[in-house]
């Protein structure tokens, strides 16, 4: 068997060891089919039974209400950023109106432009998208389609620690890469969506929890494979869905549930190895320099740079050899990123701690 590196991916991300273990044993044959979850049709029985458990272990782990429905679409969250003003923007002679936190929000209020009025109601550029708004600062506007929001932006690495307050004004949030690391309070959102590939599976699946209220929102120029509301209708099949990506989404669910024990323990369990990296950075003296200012640092991507490009080059060499690997930050910023995802064992992090304090020590 291969040795596995603790892989600090900002996504597609690293996957609990049970659920890959379980797919693995699965892959040849699903218990009781006699086919693979790559070979069966969409509509087959067992398939139904995966999706229907998928669906209810969500509810659950989120406590999801009755009046919400779940879908299971494709595309990621950039067709997202295209799809929330197509169905909730387009010919209503609202404004959507975005709190733009970092580089996803950036590119999620530029899409919205093409279907109608947008505004930006904050942005943190001024100040590099090192920090996040408090309420106070977020104005509201009279004729507000929807509040959107990035809970956590991996390329900055700032994070939003509660559910913000929206008022009357529907909130969408793009929870892609924190989606499932701690309790939500979905009746505080309008809409939440998520790409599968951080913390909910493989890449290739994209879950929507959106109320039902603003299913009917949709114009009729908006074609059906971009319509909430006929995806809704058809219990996510409208097309073959991601029948694999699904499948392991619902081991995920399985795993948080059982051997994790909730979203409660989840988030104590993330906070635990957000807080060995964190101190390690703080410890350093200044050779490590976080870019997010402290109230804001995300629990799952921990972003930070070193006294110059040449020692960063050398950090990750080093920790490559230490079986420490993908911590090189986006190509748009630099530095170093550790994304510390819901499957990432509190020993990766413990490692990389003690890796950032010797290398500090040798060459500070």
């Amino acid at each position: 068997m291969t040795e596995r590196v603790y892989n600090f991916s900002p996504g597609p991300a690293v996957l609990p060891v049970p659920v890959l273990e379980q797919a693995q044993r699965e892959m040849l044959a699903l218990p009781g089919v006699g086919s693979s979850i790559l070979e069966i049709s969409h509509r087959s029985k067992a398939f139904l039974e995966i999706l229907a458990e998928a669906e209810a272990n969500l509810r659950r782990l989120l406590g999801i209400p009755a009046n919400y429905k779940v879908l299971f679409l494709q595309g990621g969250s950039r067709l997202q950023f295209s799809m929330i003003p197509m169905n909730l923007l387009r010919d209503s002679g609202k404004t959507a109106e975005y709190v733009v936190s970092g580089s996803w929000g950036e590119k999620a209020a530029e899409e919205a432009t093409y279907e109608g009025e947008m505004r930006v109601v904050w942005s943190g550029k001024a100040t590099n998208y090192d920090r996040l708004p408090a309420w106070s600062e977020v104005p509201r506007g009279p004729r507000a389609a929807y509040l959107h929001i990035t809970s956590n932006e991996t390329i900055q690495g700032v994070q939003f620690a509660a559910d913000p307050d929206s008022g009357d004004v529907p909130l969408v949030c793009d929870a892609s890469s924190d989606f499932l690391h701690r309790p939500v309070d979905i009746g505080r959102y309008g809409l939440l969506y998520a790409c599968a590939q951080k913390n909910a599976g493989p890449a290739g699946v994209t879950i929507v929890v959106v109320r039902d209220d603003l299913l009917d929102r949709a114009p009729k120029s908006v074609p059906s494979m971009l319509n909430y509301a006929a995806y809704a209708k058809e219990n996510s099949m409208q097309n073959t869905p991601n029948t694999f990506g699904i499948y392991v989404f619902m081991l995920i669910t399985r795993w948080l549930e059982g051997e994790i024990g909730g979203l409660n323990k989840m988030l104590e369990f993330n906070r635990a190895k957000a807080k060995l990296v964190y101190d390690a950075l703080d410890e350093s003296g200044g050779f490590y320099r976080g870019h997010a200012q402290r109230p804001f640092r995300s629990l799952m991507n921990v972003t930070f740079r070193l006294p110059s490009d040449d020692v960063e080059k050398r950090f990750l060499a080093g920790a490559t050899e230490h079986k420490l690997c993908e911590l090189k930050g986006h190509r748009s910023v630099g530095g170093i990123r550790a994304s510390i995802y819901n499957a990432m064992p509190m020993e990766g992090a413990r490692l990389l701690a003690e890796y950032m304090r010797d290398f500090a020590r040798r060459n500070g």
